[in-house]
């Protein structure tokens, strides 16, 4: 005997007996609820503490401006040393990697 696999698979005292559409609609929306949602018992981040983190510690990072033998490629907006340039048109410089 074959079994047909992709048949829904419901037995008969599971499904409802001809009810109407808008007798399960009602059903439905009487027993369902809606979501509220009390902004004033809401966690922030600032209530959120890490375990183990260090919050008071400031991080510092040096930045140095373009070095006179870089450029930056207007096209991924990263700098490139001047041997990765690819082509300059207006004044924008595209690197090998984007023009590739």
């Amino acid at each position: 005997m074959a079994t047909d696999y992709d048949a829904p698979r419901v037995r008969e005292e599971d499904q409802p007996a001809n009810e109407s559409l808008d007798a399960i609609q009602a059903q439905r929306s009487a027993t369902s609820q809606t979501a509220v949602i009390d902004t004033e018992d809401v966690d922030t981040a600032e209530g959120f503490d890490l375990p183990g983190a260090i919050l008071d510690e400031e991080l510092q990072v040096l930045v140095v401006p373009v070095q006179e033998d870089e450029f930056t490629c207007m096209s991924c907006f990263l700098v490139h040393h001047r041997t990765q340039l690819a082509r300059e048109k207006n004044g924008d410089k595209y690197c090998t990697e984007c023009e590739g």
